[in-house]
């Protein structure tokens, strides 16, 4: 295994679900954690939890990936201690609301977009350079099973999810000869507020998505990334997919 102590990892969308569940993992592991997300207030408390917790070093910046300007300016702010990040984990992303194409909205659409595809891109274009100097580095997605499989109503999401898979695979050839590792984890349904953000607050709504059958958990899903960030120097694990028991694709699930 590949020890992941006092290693600097920047996550983003850390403030709930997957990325809180996986800053919790790697600092378990002795990591340093750079925590973002654009609810500031939430970061700042997991930072000094897992401060007091684990005793890793942490930091936490407001961070939209949607802005480019944003993202150059939070990522060229972290002092030089930090600068050597040795994993990103693109985690933020999000679902907007279920409909046919021709019902849906288009500012759902362009916030799934610009979170989901275009935001993994600003934040890995802003720290694959420094990887690539230092010919070491591990970028880790956090895709979905949605980015194999397209489902009734989940066209745009499951188009943003494509695109992850398509980038992960696109940045593994391009950086092929640097010493990088890149991954994909791409879960199926996991509980955490993604329904609740897909169907905007709706609770009921949300709570039907994962009723009659036992989901994954966002620690399920951090397990998984810490499992491809601990691989030996020689291993990279490419694609990592991962569902309930009761779910085969986003269309087939057993519910009781």
């Amino acid at each position: 295994m590949n020890s992941l102590k006092n290693k600097n990892v920047f996550i983003t969308g850390a403030s709930s679900g997957i990325g809180k569940a996986c800053a919790a993992a790697f600092a378990k592991e002795g990591a340093n954690l750079i925590l973002t997300a654009r609810r500031v207030d939430r970061i700042n408390q997991l930072s000094k939890e897992l401060k007091n917790k684990y005793g890793v070093d942490t930091l936490s910046f407001k961070l939209d990936v949607r802005n480019y300007d944003e993202v150059q300016k939070v990522i060229s702010s972290i002092n030089n201690d930090w600068k050597k990040i040795d994993i990103l984990l693109n985690n933020a992303g999000l679902a907007r609301g279920l409909s046919k194409i021709y019902e849906g909205k288009k500012e759902d659409w362009e916030e799934m977009i610009d979170t989901n595809v275009k935001g993994l891109l600003y934040v890995t274009r802003c720290i694959l350079p420094g990887m690539i100097e230092r010919k070491s580095g591990h970028v880790i997605n956090i895709g979905s099973i949605a980015g194999h499989y397209v489902y009734p109503l989940g066209n745009v999401y499951a188009a943003t999810k494509f695109a992850v898979k398509a980038l992960s695979r696109a940045i593994r050839i391009d950086v092929l000869d640097k010493g990088i590792k890149v991954s994909s984890v791409d879960p199926g349904l996991v509980e955490t507020e993604f329904s609740l953000v897909r169907f905007s607050g709706d609770e009921e709504r949300a709570k039907k998505t994962y009723k009659g059958l036992k989901p994954l958990t966002a620690d399920d899903v951090a397990d998984a990334v810490v499992y491809c960030a601990t691989r030996p120097s020689h291993v990279n694990i490419n694609e990592l997919i991962l569902t309930p028991l009761a779910q085969a694709s986003p269309a087939y699930l057993h519910k009781e």
